[in-house]
């Protein structure tokens, strides 16, 4: 299940109290104090861990408590600290104090730590504070106390490249062409309920990781349809794959869906919107088994658009490689080796 925002609340260990004791032994008589200083409290740490995308174990769980320090004892010894809980999240989530919405750390970078909430210190234990004035003091701390932190999690999904466009685009087509991802593929509006990432592999051991957002509808801004809720999981991407079907089964054209989903793009971000965009007509297979109705099918619509598309067909692979070579070069991700691709569509 794809969830992508939480509330939780974490809370580090408390600090070990200190101990008072004093020597006890045979033929010393007036033994001096020797009581042990408290433990450490745990740390609560924030882990971005490659590999997850998604917030679900974070659904059923409220609270996360580090351990507490232990007390001192005896013979000046020092309690244990009480271990570090190291939550683990997928990298792209933004952590937020829940009462106050502020943004305490952007966990963007797979591999990131953020210590969100420190342990109490240990307190200190009457050897701390013998004096040659005060030699049997009976006197100790408690140790610190642990802080507690209401979190709001919120996931933005990275990925170098967007899938946008309405429903029937043949975005989740695309993606289960060009990579290893199953997203739910059917002939009616809306079969994507929830983003899915994917990865494309070109030659030269070159990978993209491209994401599949469910399809904008108009009003999509004022919360109609589905696709506005996870919008916020393209807006890390460096570049948007608009996807427009060759002939829509509404009656529509492909430059009348373009027009709906950029007003779209910029009523939600200005940002979003003006992000490197790719214009792809898809479906091509469904203008004819010929090169010269391809032809005619991308210039018809290059005309109602005033921008020549690329197109391909996800049934085919028809121009699956160019398209993927025109992501890469709009990416800017540089050059590789020249070595066979790994897998991808063809």
């Amino acid at each position: 299940m794809f969830i992508d925002s939480a509330s939780i609340v974490v809370r580090s260990g408390k600090g070990g109290d200190g101990r008072v004791s004093f020597r006890r032994e045979k033929y010393v008589p007036r033994g001096g104090p020797n009581g042990g200083n408290g433990g450490k409290g745990g740390d609560v740490i924030l882990h971005a861990r490659p590999g997850l995308d998604t917030l679900l174990d974070f659904a059923g769980r409220h609270h996360w408590t580090a351990t507490d320090g232990e007390p001192g004892g005896d013979k000046q010894m020092t309690g244990h600290d009480g271990e570090d809980l190291v939550i683990d999240l997928p990298p792209g989530t933004l952590v937020y104090n829940d009462l106050t919405s502020e943004l305490i750390v952007d966990l963007a970078q797979p591999g990131q730590r953020f210590q969100v909430a420190a342990g109490g210190k240990g307190g200190w234990g009457n050897e701390h504070f013998k004096s040659a004035t005060n030699q049997t003091p009976r006197e100790s701390t408690p140790g610190e106390p642990a802080v507690e932190v209401p979190l709001r999690l919120e996931l933005k999904l990275i990925a170098d490249v967007g899938l946008v466009g309405k429903p029937n685009a043949g975005k989740s087509s695309l993606l289960a062409k060009i990579s290893r991802a199953r997203p739910k593929i059917a002939d009616y509006p809306f079969t994507t309920l929830e983003p899915n990432l994917g990865i494309a592999e070109l030659s030269g051991h070159r990978r993209i990781v491209v994401a599949d957002i469910p399809g904008l509808i108009e009003g999509a801004h004022e919360g109609h349809g589905l696709g506005m809720r996870f919008l916020r999981h393209v807006e890390r991407t460096g570049l948007l794959v608009h996807l427009l079907e060759l002939e829509p089964s509404d009656g529509s054209t492909p430059a009348e869906n373009y027009q709906v989903v950029r007003r779209e793009l910029e009523q939600y971000s200005p940002t979003l919107a003006a992000k490197p965009e790719v214009v792809v007509l898809t479906k091509l297979d469904l203008a004819g088994p010929g090169a010269e109705d391809h032809e005619a099918a991308v210039e018809l619509v290059a005309g109602q658009l005033g921008k020549r598309p690329l197109a391909i067909s996800s049934a085919t692979g028809l121009g699956l490689t160019e398209l993927l070579e025109a992501c890469w070069k709009k990416l800017d991700k540089g050059t590789v080796g020249t070595g066979p691709a790994l897998g991808a569509a063809s």
